[in-house]
């Protein structure tokens, strides 16, 4: 690579971008980026100069050499690119608003990465993504995609079967959200904490606990079982997990596992909500309108507390975190979505996992800490699996049977009748953004 880095950020006008401008500033010393591209669509162009302005405020303010451009044509941005980050939304907030709400309409749960409302994310998102890649191919074929655009498990598998670019990473959140509120039920200090994690996007369990590098899975288990709702995300419901479960599981959860293990609690709690007008699509835009209004202020050179209230937060600073690790080969472990290689032997070697990998400059290497999943997270995970595959076939073929059986699969539908009626009118919803559906 060239003593200057060059990053593009796809879905630069995302309210995210501050939080990633930080991330480079704090890290400069150690990442030389030369040039920081924002580029977005037309739709997104008011929305990227606001944040390009900040993004610019906050570099000047910083006192670091690096340019920010901010550009709608994304070829400029991709070319001799050294890594690119993904963070898109196809049909933007409104879509989102249509996931969740049109299956809480039928009584089933209505969520943007989970259930109906992901795989309908799935359909939109993964030819764009793929396009993505097409142009990395030529505009620059060594550069890493580090890509955080929901549903993330779904889309690497994609990128798994259908790109023709090979350096692609998955991101979330997730993992380090549980190993910030294990710190915090600890009381101790977030970077104390590390966590073996193994499972899928949004579907990834705890396994091992250390804190200052010694094994205190007991211990911490212990204490997570009594204050288990402390752990958790902005946009999920605070809910504690029944003791004995946890105890009997011997692993930790993550939030989302709240949809498959607490289905009828969720669901009763969204409908409500519903039914009150309230969706949380909604509420993000609520939450965005305040934060454009903040990163317009000419004396703003900083990201905002109030960026916290989303539900990525810290999304960008482990995707800085992954990027300075690539760049640096520093050999450090961090929880990201890759190839399942020989790593767990009861899935496929190409298909997608989310596990705690060794982060080198040839990108990630899946720690090896255990080999099967085990009987109790089997079966769920499989299923996902399946839902994620059948997603990922149905969005490049634009095939019908595939997204209807994709939908029927997921646990969170589980039934033909209302499934098919589900995807029939999401279909028609997002009509506009599902070419491969609609020729």
């Amino acid at each position: 690579m060239n003593n200057k880095i060059k990053i593009a950020v796809i879905g630069g006008g995302s309210s995210y971008t501050p939080e990633f401008v930080e991330g480079i500033i704090k890290r400069y010393d150690e990442l030389p980026v030369g040039e920081l591209w924002l580029v977005d669509i037309e739709e997104g162009k008011e929305k990227l100069n606001i944040v390009g302005s900040l993004a610019t405020r906050m570099v000047k303010e910083a006192n670091i050499p690096m340019d920010v451009y901010l550009t709608l044509d994304r070829e400029k941005a991709l070319y001799g690119a050294d890594f690119v980050t993904t963070q898109i939304r196809v049909g933007m907030l409104e879509a989102r608003s249509k996931d969740e709400s049109i299956p809480l309409s039928y009584g089933f749960i209505g969520q943007e990465t989970n259930g109906a409302g992901g795989l309908l994310k799935g359909l939109r998102t993964i030819p764009v993504l793929l396009n993505i890649t097409d142009d990395m191919v030529r505009l620059c074929p060594e550069a890493w995609l580090i890509n955080f655009t929901n549903p993330v498990g779904m889309v690497t598998e994609a990128f798994s079967k259908y790109s023709k670019h090979r350096k692609f990473i998955g991101l979330c959140n997730v993992p380090i959200g549980v190993e910030k509120g294990i710190a915090e039920i600890m009381g101790i200090e977030g970077d104390r904490v590390r966590i073996d994690f193994a499972g899928l996007n949004h579907m990834v369990y705890g396994f091992n606990v250390f804190i200052d590098g010694k094994d205190k899975t007991k211990e911490v288990l212990d204490m997570y079982v009594e204050h288990s709702a402390s752990v958790n995300m902005k946009n999920i419901d605070p809910m504690e997990w029944d003791k004995q479960f946890i105890k009997a599981l011997g692993l930790i959860p993550c939030p989302y596992h709240k949809y498959y293990y607490k289905t009828r609690d969720m669901l009763k709690n969204d409908i409500r909500k519903f039914k009150e007008g309230k969706n949380r699509a909604e509420e993000v835009m609520e939450i965005e309108k305040e934060l454009f209004q903040l990163y317009k202020d000419e004396n703003l050179k900083q990201k905002p507390k109030e960026l916290e209230k989303r539900g990525g937060a810290y999304y960008s600073d482990v995707a800085c975190n992954l990027i300075n690790s690539i760049y640096n080969d520093k050999g450090d472990l961090q929880v990201v979505n890759t190839l399942n290689g020989n790593t767990i032997k009861d899935l496929s070697e190409d298909n997608a996992i989310e596990i705690t990998c060794k982060i080198t400059k040839d990108g990630p290497i899946p720690y090896k800490f255990i080999d099967r999943f085990p009987v109790p997270i089997r079966g769920l995970i499989h299923q996902i699996k399946s839902f994620e595959i059948l997603g990922a076939e149905a969005a490049v073929e634009g095939n019908y049977e595939k997204a209807l059986l994709a939908m029927i699969t997921n646990p969170l539908v589980a039934n033909d009748k209302y499934g098919h009626k589900i995807l029939d009118e999401l279909l028609q919803a997002h009509k506009k953004h599902l070419p491969n559906f609609f020729h």
